[in-house]
């Protein structure tokens, strides 16, 4: 089963009172680094090893590889 994610779904704004404390911080630092929204990985798999992401009428594929890495295909 393949998931599909939204642009919309992805970015949105994680709230301070619905994290544990160790992933507001991670959240704070990554974005603090670069100045982007953060998502972990595990939100957008969802327990799947692949996602389909629709990005300006394209789709991609992201998928998990056995190593835990992250391939973004289109």
């Amino acid at each position: 089963m393949q998931a599909t994610l939204t642009a919309a779904t992805l970015v949105r704004p994680a709230s301070a009172d619905s994290l544990q404390p160790q992933q507001a911080a991670a959240l704070r630092s990554a974005a603090a680094v670069d100045g982007a929204a953060a998502v972990d990985s595990s939100d957008l798999l969802q327990g799947q090893k692949a996602v389909a992401i629709s990005h300006n009428g394209s789709m991609y594929r992201l998928q998990a590889t056995k190593l835990g890495k992250l391939i973004l295909t289109k």
